[in-house]
């Protein structure tokens, strides 16, 4: 749904010293892209704003009219032109699929860079999983406490052991890391093969065997990602680059 560049558009946001509350900023670019013209009131104390809530009826700002008819905010703008409203509790791949794709990006940068051989061979698919691991690991260590309470969820050794939760992004990042360096082969091999099996084998039981529906812990414990596939690719990943570079030491 649009308009012509001559409609107007009422809007009513917060414009503090403090605060310059960001839905009002994202109303306001929405309706000048949709071609209102915008009728913009900031509302600059507490008192003013609460005053204005009182008056509409309304729990929050930004408010915006058109046609003389409260629209409400944006995420009812939003809805008004007929865009996706995104549900902050609803699950999704999408951070994890980020990470894998930048992960993806800067594997080949390397392979570029290095001039080492093919840009899509082997070693540019070893340093993909490397990456894709400090990366996730990074996301863990941001709240290990969070990390760990999610993982307990599901994760069988953790369960029984209740610091492996915490030493578990650290050991994921150490394998990366020794991956990335190709140093200290031997251990890195430990480590993957370590975490991965027990975290495959965990996915497994949770969401295959026991059909629980649970949020996965590898991008952290705020994490909105369901456990199931995409989480067994992790630690899938984890057990063949593992063995391709077990297999490279013999």
């Amino acid at each position: 749904m649009s308009s012509s560049p001559a409609s107007t558009a009422v809007l009513y946001r917060m414009v503090m010293p403090e605060h310059v509350c960001p839905w009002g900023l994202k109303a306001r670019w929405l309706l000048k892209r949709k071609g209102f013209a915008v009728e913009d009131h900031w509302l600059r104390t507490r008192e003013e704003t609460d005053a204005f809530m009182e008056s509409q009826g309304v729990e929050t700002t930004p408010q915006v009219f058109i046609d003389g008819q409260r629209v409400g905010g944006y995420d009812d703008l939003r809805r008004r032109f007929g865009l996706e409203v995104r549900d902050p509790d609803a699950q999704s791949y999408r951070p994890v699929v980020a990470v894998f794709m930048m992960a993806a990006l800067l594997a080949v940068a390397a392979a570029i860079g290095s001039g080492g051989g093919a840009v899509l061979g082997a070693h540019t698919f070893a340093w993909f999983i490397a990456i894709s691991m400090c990366i996730l690991a990074l996301l863990k260590l941001q709240d290990v406490e969070s990390f760990s309470t999610m993982f307990l969820n599901y994760d069988l050794l953790a369960r029984k052991v209740v610091p492996y939760a915490y030493v578990y992004p650290f050991a994921e990042a150490l394998a990366g890391l020794l991956m990335v360096s190709g140093r200290l082969p031997w251990l890195a091999i430990a480590v993957a093969g370590f975490i991965g099996t027990v975290g495959a084998v965990s996915v497994i039981k949770a969401v295959y065997i026991d059909k629980r529906e649970l949020k996965c812990a590898c991008v952290g414990g705020s994490s909105k990602v369901p456990l199931g596939f995409v989480s067994l690719t992790e630690n899938l990943m984890m057990v063949a680059m593992a063995v391709w570079m077990a297999l490279r030491q013999l």
